[in-house]
């Protein structure tokens, strides 16, 4: 019985989804055209032109009307819909922290199960778990029943770590990244310092897309609000569609005979870099409805 009431729980929540995605597609239409007719009349004003239709196009012409009543009652809040500028799925981030399940493809070699320790240690209210013989449903069935917020799935080809899922739960998205050039701390012997645990500040550069933004949302949503006198950053630096991934800690210090501060960063491992590869069609699924995807998307 309990399971049948999960089942029916879950439909229903799928189906409120995607009636609100449906309300969003509609949104962002009526802001499109909006900006349409906001260009035309700025057109207008400063080329002098009596009649604005001829600078919109042919099925948006009856529509001027009411986009001029809407553009009227517009204020700075309801301008752009909400949902361009965040998802729907990450309405309620920073509510709550974020709860986090970390785990390995099947039958993982020693050097993949090391590096899902790290990861483990990378996010804070994470929980990592020993894949098995699970299969992909059944663990998203777990994780939604355990209330977490994501699932992060580690690949390998060849004892190589390639591959980096990122899973938001209970209905998306899914994001796919390629791992390159990995540097864990297991390979680091001499001079490591104790990883700290504190909740990180993130920096994430030159995502200036709404894909690239979208990427930011799936990476920055899997950590929890940090303190103001934390000293854990990670930082995502986008160049040329490829993420390089560091992780620093730093150190202030205050001079004996000056007022000024001096910074010390440190380097921790791991770090990598990331090749954001992600399925625009299947973007609001999660991990046991979608297909790895093999096209590489620009930010």
């Amino acid at each position: 019985e309990k399971k049948e009431e999960m089942l029916r729980r879950n439909a229903r929540l799928r189906r409120e989804y995607l009636y609100r995605k449906g309300l969003e597609g509609k949104d962002r239409e009526a802001y499109y055209k909006k900006q349409q007719v906001k260009r035309a009349l700025n057109i207008a004003a400063a080329t002098g032109l009596s009649t604005k239709k001829q600078l919109i196009s042919n099925e948006l012409r009856e529509e001027v009307t009411s986009r001029l009543a809407d553009i009227r009652y517009d204020d700075k809040k309801t301008a752009i819909p909400k949902s361009l500028l965040q998802d729907d799925e990450y309405a309620r981030a920073g509510v709550m922290d974020p709860k986090v399940l970390v785990t390995t493809s099947r039958k993982p070699s020693s050097r993949l199960t090391m590096f899902s320790k790290e990861i483990r240690l990378l996010i804070p209210n994470s929980v990592r778990m020993n894949r098995g013989t699970t299969q992909i449903k059944q663990l998203v069935d777990t994780a939604r029943g355990q209330e977490f917020t994501d699932i992060v799935m580690v690949h390998e080809h060849r004892g190589v770590p390639d591959g980096l899922i990122i899973s938001h739960l209970p209905f998306g998205p899914t994001a796919f990244f390629g791992i390159m050039n990995v540097v864990m701390r297991h390979d680091i012997q001499e001079n490591l310092v104790p990883l700290s645990e504190a909740y990180p500040h993130l920096i994430f550069s030159d995502f200036e897309s709404l894909l690239g933004k979208r990427a930011v949302n799936i990476l920055k949503y899997l950590f929890p609000v940090p303190k103001e006198d934390s000293k854990r950053v990670m930082s995502f630096v986008n160049k040329d569609d490829f993420i390089s991934f560091r992780h620093h800690i730093y150190k202030t210090e205050r001079g004996l005979q000056s007022s000024k501060f001096s910074f010390e960063y440190l380097l921790l491992p791991p770090r990598s870099a990331l090749e954001y590869r992600f399925a625009p069609r299947l973007r609001w699924k999660t991990l046991s409805r979608t297909r790895r995807p093999s096209t590489r998307h620009q930010f």
